[in-house]
């Protein structure tokens, strides 16, 4: 296999479709399909589990359930669960769009089809799902008990998070457990199902993609959201009061996208107690990741080696201090377990040597962000002629403007300064950097779909520190077509990362040469 590879950045929210929301259905098939006549060998997604705060992928309710909003209706239909007639009568069906995400529709319109479809398997005895369901439930246990029962408390507290629930509930008495699991035994089995039905779709879209040769890169975040079945089930790995509350956030201090740094927010783990444990709870999150990507972006992959830890009870993350993390000692405890790391380091923020030396001390490639590469010297890492073999390329991130957006920001010596490193004056910004990423000497390059659309601001994913709007953004039907593929896959074999790294550089340039991919070429 040629170790050169591209792919594209596009979580499956943003994917188009009639239900209001990008899902595992038809479109993402259809998706597959386009990387395949595009060349590309590689998906990258955001994390995959059920969003809480903000509707944020990096704000799951779980690390290791997946999000119900991703579940297909028109598999639903297929399999007989849903019925073609009263789809038109659920709630919120009216507000479904082919534009943004709009969220609370979608919550609204997505549970009630599979609470519709959880009545129809739970009243039919004989269905065909029964043994595939009562499988999943075994070999999902371990974690499927807690989540299932913490989402049906959620929905009996009305959404609340969990430390304002019922007092037994909150603390995990055993009654008080056993008392809820018997009062809402039907809901945490709906939760079960509806868990069931997100991985069998999940799974049948990944051995599609695999089948094709594309590899699906995952992402896992660092810590987890307060407000989820991990801390709740496990409050003794994390730094709590007495009344399970943090004393302790996780955050970055002031950098490139914000003066007083981020609060995230996140409960901050108790790394002793996990050594303790032979970080028994990463390795299964690690390995039940694994069961659905093939690779893993570990996010914030500094805080491995050291992590921002702020006092709960500050307002921004400028008053916080660096602390030590678990480093090598968790990595190879992964190694141990799963064998060689699939993972991809993102290294990106307030990067130390020590932070390098345990990247490089496991072999992971880290990350080049060409939107960070022009705003120091020539010895700047994300520049293309620093690049190494062991890396991902990236135009940009989730976290990042748009290519137009970011070069519509910049000013006119900025613009210069890079129109003199490619050697000729711009005629599509967009275009160029990625036609300056898909040369780099790295391994691998992957471009988020709205910088391969050339898009703007608009079209942006994420903007840290800014609460609502973000992870709206969607495809339009037709966005991704025959001839956007044809262009790809001409630019993928000239600069080597087909599956054939040797295909001529002329049979690589076809009748549309002049324009490889809409590129401007070098002036004479």
């Amino acid at each position: 296999m040629n170790p050169r590879s591209s792919g594209l950045l596009l979580h499956p929210t943003s994917l188009p479709g009639k239900w209001g929301i990008g899902d595992l259905g038809r479109q993402a098939f259809d998706f597959v399909d386009f990387l395949e006549r595009a060349g590309q060998r590689i998906w990258q997604l955001l994390p995959l589990g059920p969003t809480g705060l903000g509707n944020s992928p990096y704000q799951c309710l779980s690390s290791f359930a997946g999000n119900p909003l991703l579940i297909s209706p028109d598999e639903l239909l297929e399999q007989g669960l849903l019925r073609e007639e009263e789809i038109g009568k659920a709630p919120s069906v009216d507000q479904l769009t082919e534009g943004r995400v709009n969220y609370a529709a979608v919550e609204r319109f997505k549970r009630w089809c599979l609470d519709r479809a959880y009545d129809r398997f739970k009243n039919d005895p004989d269905h065909p799902l029964r043994l595939q369901f009562a499988t999943f439930a075994t070999a999902e246990e371990e974690w499927l008990e807690d989540f299932a029962l913490y989402a049906a408390l959620k929905d009996h507290h009305q959404g609340a998070a969990w430390d304002r629930w019922e007092r037994g509930a909150v603390l995990r008495e055993p009654a008080a457990l056993q008392r809820w699991k018997q009062q809402l035994r039907d809901q945490v089995e709906a939760h079960k199902f509806f868990q069931f039905l997100f991985f069998s779709q999940w799974k049948k879209l990944k051995a599609y993609a695999n089948k094709k040769g594309i590899r699906i890169v995952g992402d896992m975040p660092i810590f987890v959201a307060y407000d989820g079945a991990d801390v709740w089930s496990h409050p003794d790995l994390f730094f709590l009061d007495e009344d399970r509350r943090p004393t302790f956030l996780a955050g970055v201090p002031p950098d490139y996208f914000s003066q007083t740094g981020q609060l995230w927010g996140n409960p901050l783990f108790r790394w002793d107690r996990m050594a303790q444990e032979g970080y028994r709870w990463w390795i299964n999150r690690v390995k039940t990741t694994l069961n659905l990507v093939d690779v893993v972006r570990l996010d914030h992959f500094r805080g491995f080696e050291a992590y921002w830890e702020v006092p709960a009870d500050e307002k921004t993350a400028k008053n916080g201090r660096w602390v030590k993390g678990p480093g090598e000692k968790l990595l190879l405890a992964l190694k141990d377990a799963v064998g060689q790391l699939p993972f991809i380091a993102e290294d990106l923020g307030v990067i130390t040597p020590e932070v390098e030396e345990l990247r490089d001390q496991f072999g992971l490639p880290g990350m080049k962000v060409l939107q960070f590469a022009f705003s120091d010297s020539a010895a700047n890492p994300y520049l293309p002629h620093n690049h190494v073999r062991n890396c991902v390329v990236y135009t940009g991130t989730h976290d990042n403007d748009t290519t137009v957006g970011w070069f519509e920001g910049l000013n006119a010596l900025e613009r210069e300064v890079i129109s003199c490193y490619l050697g000729h004056p711009f005629q599509n910004p967009c275009r160029d950097l990625v036609r300056l990423a898909f040369s780099s000497v790295a391994d691998t390059v992957i471009v988020p779909v709205q910088d391969l659309l050339c898009l703007g601001p608009d079209a942006r994913m994420n903007i840290p520190g800014v609460a609502s709007g973000n992870w709206e953004w969607r495809l339009k039907p037709g966005m991704l077509n025959d001839q956007l593929a044809a262009e790809l896959m001409e630019l993928t074999e000239f600069f080597g990362r087909g599956k054939d790294s040797k295909v001529p550089l002329r049979k690589a340039l076809t009748a549309k040469a002049s324009q490889v991919a809409h590129l401007p070429r070098p002036r004479d």
